[in-house]
């Protein structure tokens, strides 16, 4: 927990009953034995003596509560009088000193969240809970603007050596393997994509995701009614990236351009770097890979970093301190979060993308490609969530090699979903195992803690009883919220 000064007299108030204090947070995350903050405030004649954050002990922090103004400040570290170069400074009469200026009175902060509930069942929601919500919570700009830091302070405080598990394993596919083959593989080991390995270069040169597999059995499908097995026998990783990459420049009109560069990163980066390199290139996960040598050879395949497993270290660090980012409580129906279906009249709503399980893979295949979603809530006639159908879900064609016997265009989803599951298992939401909602009343927290879970990348939105789709959160939209 971070140390907290509220009971001193500062500089301005001149003795006045009851003064505006705004509480403001100073951090100094570039380590130290001790700690202390000095400024204006203070008439620079008291030392306050900061506090590591729990769980990253290189980080100090303490919460004064000022008076509105201009105010200066610096840190001594060990001694030694320092100032942040990532936050606003000038020189004064103290030296280089940080500058902040408070204009404000910041909206009462909410109380430090509740302890965990009992989890639900991913299809499970809380009708008492909706039915007697207040009214939205309105977002305190200060409070945003706080969480967020927090969040970034962290985040770039720590490094990608924090995702690696105790234990685990890591898939790669070499580039010449057939297409056939590596469909089979993603499906056997249940991951939605691997790294590409090229034996020839001694290093790795990209990914096969599932969203080449919806473009490969799209391009197959133009050639003929049926996806024939020997088709994909003749079409090799390597070629077939070499094919996408011709086919980008000839509707470039630039035939020297260059294929996208592989997108990696190193154990020793932050996790702040990581989780930009998967919104920014527009990736599922970014492999983790070390070398020991200079030039880049030998290289180490050590994890698969996704957005989950920066979203779990958030949650386990803030798990007893999550009063410090005041915007958890808030529903997600009262911020800017995840796609919602446009209220009616709206002349700028976007329809959320959906289908009926009687409407062709083709379609949703198209769907994924066209509207750039990662998955499509397959609904009723009312709207109500029946399943979900993702990109993942392609590999499933791999089973009993089912995609040599169908037709994109016959073939429904309802049937393609039943293809990757067990015989004993049930269609729809009441399974548990694919659908995972919550409401519009839903905390932020809850959302975060439900989404860090590496098997849930993404809660339906829905309308508590009916099951009405409402919208839809991924992880994307998650981090795009908390990073600003």
């Amino acid at each position: 927990m971070y140390a907290s000064v509220t009971d001193r007299g500062y500089e301005g108030s001149g003795g006045v009953s009851g003064p505006i204090l705004i509480p403001k947070r100073f951090v100094w995350p570039y380590g130290g034995r001790r700690v202390f903050l000095s400024g204006s405030f203070t008439r620079w004649a008291e030392h306050i003596p900061m506090s590591p954050m729990e769980g990253c002990p290189s980080v100090f922090q303490v919460v004064c509560s000022l008076m509105p103004g201009y105010h200066q400040y610096k840190f001594n570290v060990d001694g030694e009088w320092r100032h942040d170069e990532q936050q606003p400074f000038a020189t004064g009469n103290y030296g280089v000193v940080n500058t902040i200026y408070l204009v404000r009175e910041p909206d009462v902060l909410p109380a430090i969240l509740s302890a965990e509930t009992p989890s639900r069942s991913h299809m499970e929601v809380d009708n008492n809970v909706f039915g007697h919500a207040e009214a939205n919570p309105r977002m305190s700009e200060s409070d945003l603007e706080v969480s967020r830091h927090r969040i970034s302070v962290f985040l770039s405080t720590h490094t990608a050596y924090e995702l690696l598990p105790e234990s685990g394993k890591v898939i790669a596919l070499d580039i010449n393997l057939p297409v056939k083959q590596a469909f089979h593989v993603l499906y056997e080991q249940d991951v939605p994509m691997a790294p590409l390995w090229d034996y020839c270069k001694s290093q790795f040169v990209g990914v096969l995701s599932a969203m080449d597999f919806i473009l490969i059995l799209k391009e197959l499908g133009n050639h003929g009614s049926n996806l024939t097995e020997e088709q994909l026998e003749t079409h090799t990783i390597a070629a077939w990236k070499e094919g996408k990459l011709k086919q980008h420049r000839a509707l470039d009109n630039n035939e020297g351009s260059n294929p996208p560069s592989f997108v990696h990163a190193g154990p020793h980066e932050c996790l702040k770097d990581v989780a930009l390199k998967v919104l920014q290139n527009n990736v599922s996960t970014v492999p983790i890979i070390h070398s020991s040598s200079e030039d880049g050879s030998f290289p180490q395949l050590l994890h698969l970093a996704s957005l989950s497993g920066i979203l779990k270290c958030i949650c386990r660090h803030f798990k007893h301190s999550a009063g410090s980012l005041p915007i958890l409580q808030l529903p997600i129906g009262s911020i800017p979060l995840g796609t919602w279906v446009p209220k009616v009249g709206d002349p700028n709503g976007q329809p959320l993308a959906m289908l009926m399980p009687n409407a062709s893979l083709g379609a949703a295949l198209t769907m994924f490609v066209q509207a750039n979603v990662s998955s499509i809530p397959i609904v009723d006639d009312n709207d109500s969530l029946l399943d979900i159908y993702s990109r993942s879900d392609i590999t499933a064609l791999a089973k009993d090699k089912a995609y040599a016997r169908i037709s994109l265009d016959e073939i429904s989803i309802h049937q393609a979903l039943l293809l990757g599951q067990d015989a004993n298992s049930s269609y729809g939401p009441n399974n548990g195992h694919r659908c995972h909602m919550c409401l519009r009343s839903d905390s932020l927290h809850r959302v975060m803690e439900r989404l860090a879970d590496p098997g849930v990348r993404r809660l339906v939105i829905v309308e508590a009883g009916s099951k009405r789709v409402e919208g839809i959160i991924s992880l994307r939209d998650v981090f795009r919220f908390l990073l600003g």
